[in-house]
């Protein structure tokens, strides 16, 4: 039961809780630290700290003007402190354990580019500042923009896209652009897209004004260059498809599929989502791919989570460099005799004999400056070898995952190699009473964060699991096993064990449907209870 504050009124019908919730006086148990609302501990009528009272001013916000208290609590200094530490305590991070997030690629961030993304002049860089005041850092964001297209082997790259979905924005964007100045901006208005793609892929297509036509997976999880074939058409602006898929799987009919969009007339966006898998391997402006974005965040082990930060340059091919937006980066030779200096500049006159036609800016600056200096220390650091090495050894971790435990869950494909992530289904799971959802709430209870959960839509109860090259045998080693035991649980009927994870989280199961439709999003001070004495 939840009081009107989300928290439990009592505890769950099973001893095993309710002997837990009465362990300690506190809640406490050992270093895991129960944690009260700041609300419920704090005072609104004071403050921690001394603050003088504001000089006389008149108010500006008119009829916006605030009525009534803020109401935040206040707390001396050690009461914030411990409680974001104990905040912090709570949440699962690729600091505590294996984060085995399909399609996220949550790597190991190296504190490397963290030293180096707080060197002076780069964290503490703005935009407005006078670009001579800047050089070096717009020379570093040039010195990604080459190592970017020597990677993909694209002609050019926008770098100001903030994230995955505002990189594809930029792509179709510029697809768009391409097709308008061949007078065709109006006939073209459909966008192929993988019924296995990632869910942005369609929005994307529909935010800028096209209409999605889906193709089906076949049978091994793979999109038939055929059925691209029979779909495309002089309607068809572009195909928007991931390789490797979000099955982990890689396209062998890319190049095929490459071939029909470009004799149609069209282009071929990739999502770049999964570029950890190829990084150093393939590039895909070999396979015939027009656009791509590249997601800093994940692919170079940038932070990342939470909405941010993020960083999703986007590479284009010969076809659509043209297009891309503002501000680009060029060479000012005239600043100092016998020198260049990379410099930001708003249009270059031509781009390898080919007039620019920028479609516009997607943002002000190109921003995410620290993403731009983790990502290039990355690259350094590791060198064109070690790049290649870290897909290899992605690769490799995803199919030692996929060998140990594809006796004993099941393979919506078959048992056949995968590429830096293995995706499981729930038919093992059929008869048990155990759903997907159960299986990833008792991996919380063994201090696993869980698996992608029911994504691709294409796999009934998915279970996605991308390991990345961070882990070491000993780290998979245990995961593995951990999953094992799970997978016994299930099978020997341990129904509880599931149904009612996670059991040792702080908090239990919620009700995560009546949470999203009527959340509660104010606190209010629950009313005082009444204690008579003894």
């Amino acid at each position: 039961m939840l009081n009107n504050q989300g928290r439990p009124t009592q505890p769950a019908n099973n001893n095993e809780a309710s002997s837990r919730r009465r362990e300690t006086f506190t809640g406490n148990r050992g270093l895991q630290q129960e944690e009260g609302l700041i609300f419920e501990f704090g005072r609104a009528e004071v403050s921690g700290v001394d603050i003088d009272e504001p000089a006389q001013f008149k108010p500006r916000l008119g009829k916006f003007e605030r009525k009534t208290p803020l109401g935040l609590p206040g707390l001396s200094e050690p009461e914030a402190v411990r409680h974001y530490v104990r905040l912090s305590q709570k949440n699962y991070s690729i600091d505590a354990g294996l984060y085995p997030l399909g399609s996220c690629t949550m790597k190991h961030n190296p504190r490397l580019n963290e030293k180096m993304a707080r060197l002076p002049g780069f964290s503490d860089v703005h935009p407005l500042q006078p670009q001579s005041t800047v050089q070096g850092a717009i020379e570093l964001i040039d010195e990604l923009e080459k190592w970017l297209l020597e990677l993909t082997g694209m002609s050019a790259v926008a770098m100001s896209p903030k994230a995955g979905a505002h990189g594809e924005a930029c792509g179709m964007m510029a697809i768009k652009a391409a097709h308008e100045a061949r007078g065709e901006g109006k006939s073209r208005h459909i966008v192929i897209v993988p019924d296995s793609a990632h869910g942005t892929n369609p929005a994307t297509a529909a935010l800028i004004g096209y209409t999605v036509r889906a193709v089906p997976a076949r049978a091994d999880g793979t999109v038939s260059a055929q059925a691209v074939r029979e779909a495309l058409g002089p309607d068809v602006a572009a195909i928007m498809l991931t390789n490797p898929n979000t099955c982990g799987l890689f396209e062998k009919e890319i190049v095929e599929i490459a071939k029909a969009v470009h004799e149609a007339g069209a282009y071929f966006y990739c999502d770049g989502a999964n570029f950890n898998a190829i990084m150093g391997k393939v590039r895909p402006g070999d396979l015939g791919i027009d656009a791509m974005h590249i997601n800093l965040h994940k692919t170079f082990s940038t932070p990342h989570g939470g909405g941010g930060p993020g960083a999703g340059p986007v590479v284009l091919s010969q076809a659509l460099a043209p297009y891309a937006p503002l501000p680009v980066l060029g060479v000012d030779k005239t600043t100092l005799p016998g020198k260049s200096f990379t410099c930001l500049i708003e249009q270059e006159p031509e781009l390898a004999g080919t007039a620019r036609k920028p479609f516009g800016r997607m943002t002000a600056f190109h921003g995410q400056m620290g993403m731009y200096v983790r990502a290039l220390s990355y690259m350094l650091s590791h060198g064109a070898d070690g790049l290649k090495q870290a897909s290899e050894d992605a690769v490799l971790n995803a199919n030692y995952v996929r060998a140990r435990l594809s006796d004993i869950m099941s393979l919506p494909f078959g048992d056949k190699p995968c590429m830096h992530e293995v995706l499981f289904d729930d038919k093992w799971l059929k008869d048990t009473g155990v759903t997907t959802l159960d299986f990833a709430k008792a991996m919380i209870d063994e201090g696993y964060h869980p698996m992608t959960m029911y994504f691709p839509l294409v796999v009934h109860g998915a279970m996605l699991i991308e390991p990345t090259e961070s882990e070491s045998l000993a780290s998979l080693e245990l995961f593995i096993m951990t999953l094992r035991d799970l997978a016994f649980g299930v099978l020997r009927g341990e129904t509880e064990r599931f149904t009612q994870a996670p059991r040792l989280a702080p908090r239990r199961r919620l009700d995560e449907t009546a949470a999203a439709r009527n959340p509660i999003l104010r606190w209010t001070k629950p009313e005082a209870i009444s204690v008579a004495a003894e």
